[in-house]
């Protein structure tokens, strides 16, 4: 009898636990309008978008040497352009993030891989039939690429709508679809391993102290070439944004250079993490 993914088993946990508190907390929680527009209006203009980090480790799948141990670092900001002044209570931003995979352990210390991701959108609070926030839904235009050329060059654009919502006061789910263009020069087998659908959920296990995350893509083939990304962030000082993550990598796609390869490897090591969505705490 064939078993039952584990990713699968913990996200099952994961709902089945937020569901029990959802509607407990739902008008509880929930900003109201007029909060969310104070909220807005009092935002930095300058701030982390996702989650900033510098982590180390190993494959799982393969020996582990001085050239397969590495270095994966990432940054990540947001300039927030306009406030809640766009019509239909949208707001303008800008965001740029930055992904590297660092061969610290080998020879010389080179970088293996560099991926750019900038991007501009609009965000815009949701509301429900009570006039309180039920998530933030955001419609973007992103690029992403190597920076390289000839045939290591990786690249391609996308359109996509994200929206971002809490089940319940410690879980929260962002569902992602996006629309591709611009990709088949140097990677035209990519939709194969990232597919056109993401799906994140997080939930806090200790409050101000340890919260889990996965993610899950499928790409779009009848094999299992997406990606599954688990990861634990620990938080060891009350009311700060900085500690440790632990990370575990399964699949496809973690570089724009390897997207092809299969790759399952754990890293550690130091976050800063993003306060973006503050509005759905």
């Amino acid at each position: 009898m064939k078993k039952t993914p584990y990713y699968i088993v913990l996200l099952i946990f994961i709902l089945n636990a937020s569901h029990l508190n959802a509607q407990e907390n739902e008008l509880n929680n929930n900003l109201t309008r007029e909060q969310v527009n104070d909220s807005i209006e009092q935002m930095p203009r300058f701030s982390i978008y996702k989650d900033n980090y510098f982590i180390t480790g190993v494959p799982l799948n393969d020996e582990i040497t001085a050239k397969t141990a590495d270095v994966k670092y990432h940054i990540s900001f947001k300039q927030l352009v306009t406030r809640n002044t766009l019509p239909w209570d949208t707001y303008l931003f800008v965001t740029y993030s930055q992904k590297s995979f660092w061969d610290i352990y080998d020879d010389s210390s080179p970088f293996k891989e560099i991926n750019f991701n900038p991007s501009v959108g609009l965000g815009k609070p949701i509301y429900n039939k009570n006039d309180r926030l039920t998530g933030v839904l955001s419609f973007m235009f992103e690029h992403e690429s190597n920076g390289r050329d000839s045939l290591a060059s990786r690249s391609w654009n996308n359109i996509n709508l994200s929206y971002h919502t809490s089940l319940s006061e410690k879980t929260k789910v962002k569902a992602k679809v996006w629309l591709p263009f611009q990709y088949k020069d140097g990677n035209p087998d990519l939709l194969e391993y990232i597919g056109l659908t993401e799906l994140t959920v997080s939930h806090v296990i200790v409050p101000d102290k340890l919260e889990a995350e996965m993610m899950i893509r499928k790409g779009l083939n009848w094999e299992w070439k997406g990606a599954i990304r688990t990861r634990f962030f620990y938080t060891p000082f009350k009311n700060n944004n900085q500690g440790f993550m632990l990370e575990w990598f399964n699949g496809y796609s973690e570089s724009l250079i390897d997207y092809t390869k299969y790759v399952n490897s754990i890293r550690i090591g130091y976050v800063i993490r993003s306060s973006d969505l503050g509005l759905l705490n």
